[in-house]
């Protein structure tokens, strides 16, 4: 049995997750990194992607949009912008959230700030589509389902 830890993820609305895992791959401006019990004390910036969390009988993809962690060696907490359960994603309304987005960015002249604004969202609604697109038809290994008929 893996060492485990407690695991908390807030957004600026609500607690996201909190339970006791034995890991977690996050997305980092460095590339992905994957935390499990016992880790030495780290902090670090969050970038918007898909977020893995894994105890013994499962695992379960969030995407997450940005942020920062924490690990002290027995809790690690996410400070995240946005995250959500893959399966609570809803991926037309994903798709059509991001068509928005860019046209606004094509019909209006944005400014540096505005620029940088919708950039962030795109990235964010980016990463929730792949995510759900991701996860849709998969099985708990993470094997497409091709050929199964659904009942």
């Amino acid at each position: 049995m893996s060492p485990s830890f407690q695991l908390h993820i807030a957004t600026p609305e609500k607690e996201v997750f909190a339970e006791e895992v034995t890991g977690v791959t996050v997305p980092t401006m460095d590339g992905e990194l994957t935390i499990l019990g016992h880790h030495l004390p780290i902090v670090t910036a969050v970038k918007a992607g898909e977020l893995i969390i894994r105890n013994e009988e499962k695992t379960r993809p969030f995407a997450i949009g940005g942020g920062f962690l924490e690990m002290d060696g027995t809790k690690m907490t996410i400070l995240a912008d946005t995250a959500e359960r893959a399966d609570d994603i809803d991926e037309q309304r994903v798709k059509e959230a991001i068509t928005r987005a860019e046209q606004i960015k094509h019909e209006k002249g944005a400014d540096h700030l505005e620029f940088a604004g919708l950039a962030a969202k795109l990235e964010r609604d980016l990463a929730r589509l792949h995510v759900v697109r991701k996860h849709r038809h998969t099985g708990h290994h993470g094997i497409e389902h091709e050929g199964v008929r659904p009942e």
